[in-house]
């Protein structure tokens, strides 16, 4: 498109340069805001700082944002490799991206398309209550899921991850927005539920008023240390 930079032009504007610098660029990109120029329910390209990034995104990223061109977004995101290259997927929220990022890195046999259709077919909390309630006939009428897949979700989520039990509290109360969605960002790295909640306490008892981002980061410390 005309007006708009090339990768490289823009690495060298960010001051990212060298063999390895796209690279570099897909591990910076965990948020992304600029204008939409192109909108469609499945996938966006947002102007930012002059390039034109291709974000796929699920219904209910597409319908929470009234995505329309000429929108100012802020799209929580996330880049996934795979033999055929890489690709940016996008979500309105931090919640929507930690089930994203459940199903692909949790669930055997779910992949990023998988992920997205379950998100475009019901929304966050919906799928949370099918999760604890081991729906598998509510999740198997997903477009693409099926009985199985729908009964690996539920058993690798709830009964291996522990990951009910953090939506459960967060439900009752029993643990702070901001703690649950700690918990759920240091599952979704690949900790256990038991170990993540452990971690996210010791951060809360030195800053009980410590927000999400910081108990992420405290919680990682005490992990990796």
């Amino acid at each position: 498109m005309d007006g708009f930079l090339s990768h490289a032009q823009f690495l060298a504007r960010i001051g990212i340069d060298g063999p390895d610098a796209l690279t570099k660029l897909h591990r910076m990109i965990a948020r992304l805001r600029g204008k939409v120029i192109e909108a469609y329910p499945n996938r966006l390209v947002v102007d930012a700082h002059g390039v034109g990034y291709e974000v796929f995104i699920p219904l209910s990223t597409f319908d929470r944002l009234h995505a329309a061109e000429g929108l100012e977004v802020d799209l929580r995101t996330h880049v996934h490799f795979s033999q055929l290259g890489q690709k940016l997927f996008g979500f309105a929220s931090e919640e929507e991206r930690d089930v994203f990022l459940l199903l692909i890195d949790r669930v055997s046999g779910v992949g990023p398309t998988m992920a997205v259709a379950v998100l475009s077919g019901m929304d966050v909390n919906q799928f949370k209550k099918c999760v604890v309630a081991g729906d598998v006939v509510g999740l198997s009428k997903l477009k693409g899921v099926g009985k199985k897949t729908a009964e690996r979700i539920v058993l690798e989520l709830k009964d291996k991850v522990g990951v009910t039990e953090t939506w459960q509290d967060a439900a009752a109360g029993q643990v702070s927005a901001s703690a649950a969605d700690a918990e759920l960002a240091l599952i979704a790295l690949g900790y256990k539920q038991v170990d993540a909640r452990k971690a996210v306490r010791k951060v809360l008892d030195a800053d009980p008023a410590a927000p999400t981002e910081a108990l992420v980061r405290g919680a990682l410390r005490t992990l990796q240390g």
